[in-house]
């Protein structure tokens, strides 16, 4: 055998060593096309969140039954209520993970000014309930809820498009400061102090994404903590709800009535729950079992086994938007992937914290799982953006297998290796 058959024999095993690992991963896609459909969703993302809504369907209408014949005089009126709105929230998430996440960066500057004047109009005109004005027409609209989702889209465009200049206070942080203060402060003044701190804890998450210094950070968390606690010092309901909450964790049995009634429904729910339906604190007293005390009323019927899985799928979806982050196609969808999940988990984290007295009440929803419109459409719109990045990801991966396959083709032409096996032959013979 000649030199130059040798020759390309050896570069014919480098180009195999190579791309094994591509080609290995390409036949198990070709074998079996987990996780991912074949438009190319992730499937993990979809079934959490499919589980997510069927289980809080159910809980929906286990913990409303009782509440809704009192206050609208019709059992089912919540749970009606609620699938109708699952129906626009699903529509919406249809339509959002259609959309190139790209198109958001036209309408995020619109969208924002949209949001802070509704934020406006609520303490203007907004409904007070519980102590708080946050919702505009009788209650149905909520836009805390929505502003949300917009401080994400508009904070992840500014980000990215100044991504080289967030070192420069005039030109980073302060500007950063200034949009995060404003949309928290008017949230404050509603109060709702769970959705504020959610958006400045976002907005140091994003900054620390795109680039940003841990000094900056700390300082612009900082910032909004102590507006939060100035907020809450002028305000009555802020100061006693922490007055309540330092009570709680020097003696629990001194803690707030909402969270005593919660632990009374952990205490009976045990390790496996009284069955689902058979709830007895939401019967007797227990505050708002299909919203803010859903996750009690989990504990209750379900047990700790039944809310230990929920927590796992709050776990599972911030997972998933984590590595839908870690492959987004630029910076862009890396910030939106990164901000939507977390946002999500943390008002996961949040409810569910307030019903064991870990942080002080909040009032703020189970995403995907309690009562309510604006909570529940906001969700799954940024669910939607969040599938469209991955599907973004999913396809950038194509297409660059197709070009790793493509050069891999090409330089085994360039050596011969195209060839057939006669004129190999014959090439070997000269």
């Amino acid at each position: 055998m000649s030199e130059q058959t040798l020759d390309d024999l050896r570069d014919l095993e480098e180009i195999q060593e190579e791309h094994a690992p591509l080609k290995r991963r390409s036949a198990r896609r070709k074998r079996q096309k987990w996780p991912y459909l074949e438009l190319n969703v992730d499937v993990v993302l979809l079934l959490v969140i499919f589980t997510l809504l069927i289980f809080g369907v159910l809980m929906v209408y286990s913990a409303s039954w009782d509440f809704s014949l009192l206050n609208y005089a019709n059992a089912t009126y919540m749970f009606r209520h609620q699938l109708f709105t699952l129906g626009v929230g699903v529509i919406a998430a249809i339509v959002c993970a259609v959309i190139d996440y790209h198109f958001w960066r036209k309408y995020a500057v619109p969208m924002m000014a949209l949001m802070l004047l509704a934020l406006v109009a609520v303490l203007i005109i907004g409904e007070v309930r519980y102590g708080s004005a946050r919702a505009l027409s009788a209650g149905s609209y909520m836009p805390g809820e929505l502003a949300k989702v917009a401080t994400i889209i508009y904070l992840s465009v500014w980000l990215h498009a100044k991504r080289n200049e967030l070192s420069q206070v005039g030109r980073g942080i302060f500007p950063l400061i200034c949009i995060v203060g404003l949309m928290a402060g008017l949230i404050l003044l509603q109060p709702d102090l769970s959705a504020a701190a959610t958006i400045v804890f976002l907005g140091g998450i994003l900054f620390f994404l795109a680039g940003g210094d841990l000094k900056q950070i700390g300082l612009m968390v900082g910032g909004g903590g102590l507006l939060g606690l100035l907020v809450v010092a002028v305000n009555t309901t802020g100061r006693a709800r922490m007055s309540s909450y330092l009570l709680g964790l020097q003696n629990p049995t001194q803690a707030d009535y909402h969270v005593l009634r919660s632990f009374e429904a952990f205490v009976k729910g045990g390790w496996f729950g009284v069955g689902l339906g058979q709830a007895g604190t939401k019967l007797t007293g227990l505050p708002v079992p299909p919203t803010d005390s859903i996750f009690a009323v989990i504990g209750e019927e379900l047990g700790l086994i039944g809310a230990a899985f929920l927590i796992l799928l709050y776990g599972l979806l911030l997972w998933r938007g984590l590595v839908i982050a870690r492959r987004a196609p630029d910076m862009l969808g890396s910030l939106l992937a990164a901000g939507i999940s977390m946002w999500i988990t943390m008002e996961a984290f949040i409810n569910m914290a307030v019903m064991v007295g870990l942080v002080p009440f909040a009032g703020n929803a189970l995403p995907l799982v309690s009562y309510g419109g604006s909570n529940l459409v906001a969700t799954l719109g940024g669910l939607g953006i969040l599938a469209n990045i991955g599907r973004a990801s999913r396809r950038k991966i194509q297409r660059e297998e197709r070009i790793l396959d493509a050069t891999t083709r090409g330089r085994r032409r360039e050596r011969g290796w195209g060839l057939s096996r006669a004129r190999r032959a014959a090439r070997v013979g000269q």
